[in-house]
């Protein structure tokens, strides 16, 4: 693989670690929102909902409710920094191929 290629490849899995970034606080916030039932019918809270909550449903059916806690956001936080980390080391090892390689 050229230099040329590698640097593409890092640099788009740079910007994919991002937006996972920018997605994770959007979870942040969708979540402590959650916490305010009064604010359901906000607009923003639909949309950060109709953004956030497939994701979430992924992980709801493996953690279900505990006494009306939900904790499936628990481990949806924790698969994205899993993928967030997989993500850096990828480019860690590209880079460090590259100028081996290159």
């Amino acid at each position: 693989m050229s230099a040329e290629v590698i640097g593409y490849v890092v640099n788009l899995l740079g910007v994919i670690s991002s937006a996972l970034e920018i997605y994770f606080y959007v979870l942040v916030i969708r979540v402590l929102l959650s916490w305010f039932p009064n604010l359901q019918g906000n607009q923003l809270v639909s949309t950060l909902g109709s953004i956030t909550d497939p994701y979430l449903n992924a992980f709801r059916g493996i953690i279900p409710p505990l006494g009306g806690l939900d904790l499936s956001a628990l481990l949806a936080f924790l698969a994205l920094n899993v993928l967030q980390w997989a993500l850096g080391n990828a480019q860690v090892v590209l880079l460090n191929n590259s100028a081996f390689y290159g």
